[in-house]
This record gives C-alpha cells, sequence and structure tokens, in this order.
C-alpha cells in the first residue's frame, strides 16, 4: 500500500512507521526537548515584503508525524497561505508541494504539516494576496523527542481482544477444514472431528508463527526508536583551571558514546557561525541567578573550545552552550561547572582581557519572591507605563532599561506575547541602540530551576545560521548535500571569525547584517527591542536582555511570574 500526500507517494513501510509511532507515542507525555532547552517549537517574527508575519510552529515529538503551523498575518492583505517541508537531505527538489492552511480567524490561518524525516529541515510559507506573492523560510528541528509507556489498563484490555481474535480465527480455521468439506445433505464422516482438530492445530501453529514474527518486528523497531530515533543531546565535559591569574573556562564535546547509533554522532568540523561566533554560551550561577555572563569561545581543535572568564564570583554554575551544523539542526549543549572563586590584585584585574571583545557579563541580586506579595519575584512590577504594569532597571552606563507594554502582572503559560524593553538616559529620553552582533539586542530566559532556557532574538526563537544554510540549500539544485572536505571548512570558519574580530564595529555589523538578510526588524523607535516568545510552563523566570550603547554591551535583568491558564 502507498499513499498519496502533497503529489508525493509515501511508501508503505513510512506509514507502517508512522502508525507504529503513533501507538506507542498516544499514551504519556513527552520527557526532553531538542534545540531550546524547555521550549519546544519555534516562534518568528518578520517582515516580508508588504506582510509582518507572527509564525508559530509546533513540530511533532515523533518523525514521521504532524507539526502544528500558525500564521498570525499582522500587516498586509493576505487571501491564502500555502505551507511544505523541506528537508536539508533532499532539498527543494525531493519536497512535496505546498499543503493550503486554513483560515480560522481574522487574519489567521492554521493547519497540520506532515514531517516524514529526522533531522534539519524547514517549513516554507508561501503568502499569496492583494499585497503580492512572498516566500518565508522557518527552520526547523524534526526529531523524536518522546518516549511513552502503555497505561496497563489499555494494555490489559487489548490483550483480552487479541486473544479472542486468535481463539475466533483458530475456529474458523478448523471449522472450514472439516464442515467445509462437505456437500449439502452429505452424511458427516467419523473423521469429522478430527479434521477439525488438525485444522485448528495447523491454525494455531500459523498464527503462533506470526504473531512471534509480528512480535520480533514490533520489539526491533521500538529498540530502534529508543536507541536510535530518540534524539539524545551531545554530551560535554566542562571544566576551569586558572593559569595566570585568571580562570579558563574549557569546554569539550564528549565523544564516547559515538559507536552506539547515528542520532548520537555530529559533523563537529562543520559548525557554522551565529551572528558571527561559534558558540554562544550563557553561564548563570545557581540557585539565585544572580551571576550572569554571555560569552563566546575559541575554537582550540574540533572538539575543544576555550574561554576567559570575567570577574564573576565563584559558586555552582548552570552551562548552555549553543551551537549550530552545516546542516541548520541547532543544538543546545548543556552542563553544571564549579568556578572557583579568585582573589586577585586590582592591576591584575583592570589588565584581564575577555576571550571575545563582545563577551558581556552581569552580577544583580539573587532571585526571589519578596516577603511582603505574593507572586511577586524581585526585579519586576515596580512601576506603571501607560496604565499597564513594567518593571525598570538601571544599567551600567546610568542609564535606565524599562520592560514595556506587559500586559499584566503575572503571565499564563503557552500565551504568545511581545517582550518589548526600551532603554532611556540618565535625564529619561530616548537613548539610541546600536546593533548589538548585527541585531537589535539578544534576550536569554531561565526557569529558576532551569529546566527552561531559550536564546531570543527580536525576529523570534530560531537560529539565523540555521535559517541562512537551509535558504542557501533550497536554491541548491542538487537533490542529494554533499559536505565538502571537513579541513578545508573548518579552517575557512576559523578564518571568517578570527577576521570579524579584528573589524571596526561599524564594518563587523555590516559584514554581519549582510549575511542575515531576513534578519531586519527594525523599530520605530531606536531606544527599543522587543523579542517574540511564550512561556511553556508555570514557574519564576529570569529574563536578560542585552542590548549596545555607545560601544558598550548593556545588560538589564527582569523576573516575572509565569502562571497556567485559567480555564
Amino acid at each position: 500500500m502507498n499513499l498519496t500526500v502533497s503529489n508525493k507517494r509515501i511508501p508503505s513501510r513510512v506509514i507502517r512507521l508512522a502508525l507504529f509511532y503513533s501507538l506507542i507515542l498516544s499514551f504519556t507525555h513527552s520527557l526532553i526537548a531538542t534545540a531550546h532547552v524547555g521550549s519546544s517549537g519555534v516562534i518568528v517574527q518578520k517582515q516580508v515584503g508588504k506582510y509582518q508575519l507572527l509564525i508559530s510552529i509546533k513540530p511533532p515529538d515523533v518523525v514521521p508525524g504532524t507539526a502544528i503551523v500558525t500564521v498570525f498575518v499582522e500587516q498586509g492583505r493576505a487571501s491564502s497561505i500555502g505551507a511544505r517541508p523541506i528537508y536539508f537531505r533532499s532539498g527543494d527538489k525531493g519536497a512535496p508541494t505546498h499543503d493550503i492552511l486554513k483560515p480560522v480567524g481574522d487574519n489567521r490561518y492554521e493547519g497540520d504539516l506532515w514531517l516524514m524525516e529526522s533531522g534539519s529541515s524547514s517549513i516554507e510559507l508561501s503568502i499569496d494576496g492583494p499585497d503580492g506573492k512572498q516566500q518565508v523560510v522557518v527552520p526547523v528541528v524534526a526529531m523524536a523527542t518522546a518516549l511513552r509507556t502503555m497505561p496497563e489498563g489499555t494494555g490489559f484490555g487489548l490483550a483480552v481482544m487479541g486473544l479472542l481474535l486468535v481463539v475466533m480465527l483458530i475456529t474458523i480455521i478448523g471449522a472450514s477444514n472439516s464442515d467445509g468439506v462437505l456437500t449439502p445433505g452429505q452424511k458427516a464422516p467419523a473423521t469429522l472431528g478430527r479434521r477439525r482438530l488438525v485444522g485448528m492445530g495447523v491454525g494455531l501453529a500459523v498464527i503462533a508463527l506470526i504473531l512471534t514474527g509480528w512480535r520480533s518486528w514490533w520489539a526491533s523497531t521500538a529498540e530502534d526508536y529508543r536507541d536510535v530515533q530518540l534524539y539524545r543531546p551531545t554530551p560535554i565535559n566542562t571544566s576551569v583551571r586558572i593559569a595566570n591569574a585568571q580562570r579558563q573556562l574549557t569546554i569539550q564535546f564528549d565523544t564516547t558514546g559515538f559507536g552506539t547509533g547515528r542520532r548520537t554522532r555530529r559533523l563537529f568540523s562543520f559548525l557554522l557561525p551565529d551572528h558571527g561566533k561559534l558558540m554562544h554560551a550563557f553561564l548563570v550561577r545557581t540557585p539565585g541567578l544572580d551571576a550572569f555572563a554571555h560569552l563566546h569561545p575559541n575554537r582550540r581543535d574540533s572538539l575543544d573550545y576555550e574561554s576567559a572568564l570575567p570577574p564573576l564570583p565563584g559558586g555552582k554554575y548552570l552551562l548552555y552552550a549553543d551551537v549550530v551544523y552545516r546542516s541548520g539542526f541547532a543544538e543546545t549543549l548543556t552542563d553544571t561547572v564549579e568556578i572557583p572563586s579568585l582573589k586577585i590584585t586590582a592591576e591584575a584585574a583592570a589588565n584581564a582581557k575577555p576571550t571575545d571583545p563582545d563577551d558581556s557579563w552581569l552580577v544583580t541580586e539573587p532571585m526571589g519572591v519578596k516577603a511582603s506579595a505574593v507572586n511577586i519575584p524581585h526585579l519586576d512590577n515596580d512601576m506603571v507605563v501607560c496604565g499597564k504594569p513594567g518593571a525598570s532597571m538601571k544599567l551600567a552606563d546610568g542609564s535606565s532599561m524599562i520592560w514595556m507594554d506587559k500586559p499584566s502582572q503575572i503571565l499564563e503559560a503557552g500565551k504568545l506575547y511581545s517582550l518589548k524593553f526600551a532603554v532611556a538616559d540618565a535625564q529619561g529620553k530616548a537613548a539610541s541602540l546600536e546593533p548589538y552582533l548585527g541585531m537589535g539586542g539578544h534576550a536569554a530566559i531561565l526557569r529558576s530551576d532551569g529546566s527552561v532556557y531559550i536564546h531570543l532574538h527580536p525576529v523570534g526563537t530560531y537560529s539565523m545560521a540555521a535559517e541562512g544554510s537551509l535558504v542557501n540549500r533550497i536554491a541548491d539544485t542538487t537533490r542529494t548535500f554533499h559536505y565538502p572536505n571537513a579541513a578545508r571548512f573548518k579552517d575557512s570558519i576559523d578564518t571568517y571569525v578570527a577576521k570579524l574580530k579584528t573589524l571596526p564595529e561599524a564594518e563587523k555589523n555590516k559584514l554581519l547584517v549582510a549575511s542575515m538578510p531576513g534578519m531586519s526588524h527594525a523599530m520605530k523607535i531606536n531606544n527599543m527591542v522587543e523579542f517574540p516568545y511564550a512561556f511553556p510552563r508555570a514557574g519564576h523566570y529570569r529574563i536578560w536582555v542585552q542590548v549596545k550603547r555607545k560601544g558598550q554591551v548593556l545588560t538589564g535583568v527582569f523576573d516575572t511570574q509565569v502562571n497556567e491558564p485559567l480555564l
């Protein structure tokens, strides 16, 4: 049997696997997440032509499976929106035609889209209407991330029904082998009962062989899913050493388990720079989340990265390191590291230089709930902005960052928000911002227990390098992608990253912006930056917002409470 979806024939083997995975995954909850810890799905806010779009894509937790695609047309007149998956390995030539999304409200479109292959992929949206035709490519990591078990009651019920069907089938086979040989009016021979028993015996043996083979296939497929298909983050080993009166952070990819399955393998020589950096490493001290650093370690070889640590206080830190592979596969590597305290002279501290000029850090008050209030963390809801709750914080240069247009004091999980922040100088006037790593700003969001983390950009929750890689792959006319020489590719990337560090700030940002043509997200007022996001779970969250002003990276920090939505 074959099935046709969007003019593409799907082999019956894929259909069987899809049904198998759908069955074993229909009874419990997802256990792990992929590129962004605890934040599944992709949120994109983009201006293309006359259309301003807010896009939400929730990929399946098992592949083959269906992704839920939602598009809000915030500006522009659209009459139809089509969507299709494009996989990195097969490219545009191997992709199906567009499925038309269904209008479900004013300027809102939704639809389910089958993703048939694991790995790096993208959703291409085709917008048509009075304001013209436009296309948008959204990177999506399609990986199996859920492991589920069948409830005992359901298993017992299915076993009873299966046993009943087997008994009925054996009875039918026995009857057909005996009664079926009689002609109308013929007297039953003495051997009829023996023939019935022989038929039932043969039927039982055949059914036992079929069930044994089916059981073997089921167990093999389940084992393959658990050990091979199921996504497992790349393990890393993180350590800190002291050299020349400065602490050095080392991040090493752990390759000891590479022989266990293809899903654990990564092509570490084929990392892509995102915003000009091969790795974005975020350090947050636990449990108070009071010390924060955004670092960009240097690559020493394919597996080892190093960075000088800023003057952070000692303690236990959570580490989140974002990397992007040549295929567009984006991954967050996680670890914990103990940073020792280090007492050095003021002169030594002044002479210490960061590994990267764009490294930044902040030490502030611990996260917690005020004793005099309920559900109000520190650094939140201390002011009212235009009649709405807001928050403000003094920045390192004397200016202030303000959280604007907050819908309410307590936010709701699963609801899509536009997190908007503004910067005012010491006199309260709008303070113009400069590009930081080619964009208006960056944000990192962390749940108090570290279970939810995401690195946000004004255009959304995805990697710019991943989008560039997938857009270039779509433009490629070849059906199958072939990787270049690993050593040459690595050397070319290292040369590019090293060159960026030597360029003046204006020239570097110009080059970064040119490499990310679809990333423009200009604000009407140059002192503002906003990020689209939906908090996945209830809890206390801390938000670090990073902007650049007069050549200095400034970090604002805000806390907020997120509750489950009211029914």
